[in-house]
C-alpha cells in the first residue's frame, strides 16, 4: 500500500467531502481516503499497482475539484 496526500480547496464543508469521498472509494485500488475538515488535507492510501497517483488526481478534478499546489 501507498499513501499520498492532497489538499483540495473545497473540502472544508460536508457536501464536497461526501462527494470526495463517494468519488475515490468508488475508484478500484483505493483502500482508504481521510478529510480534515480544518484545511482541507486529503490522506488517501492506495494500491499503487490498481491506480497511479495520477489517476486519482485527474479523477477528483474532473468532479470540479482543485487540488492546491503545497
Amino acid at each position: 500500500m501507498e499513501d499520498i496526500t492532497f489538499f483540495v480547496k473545497e473540502a472544508v464543508s460536508e457536501e464536497p467531502i461526501q462527494t470526495l469521498e463517494t468519488i475515490l472509494m468508488g475508484m478500484e485500488g483505493i483502500e482508504r481516503a481521510l478529510v480534515d475538515i480544518e484545511d482541507g488535507e486529503v490522506k488517501i492510501t492506495y494500491n499503487g499497482s490498481q491506480v497511479a497517483q495520477e489517476q486519482i488526481k485527474n479523477r477528483i478534478q474532473q468532479h470540479g475539484l482543485h487540488i492546491l499546489e503545497q
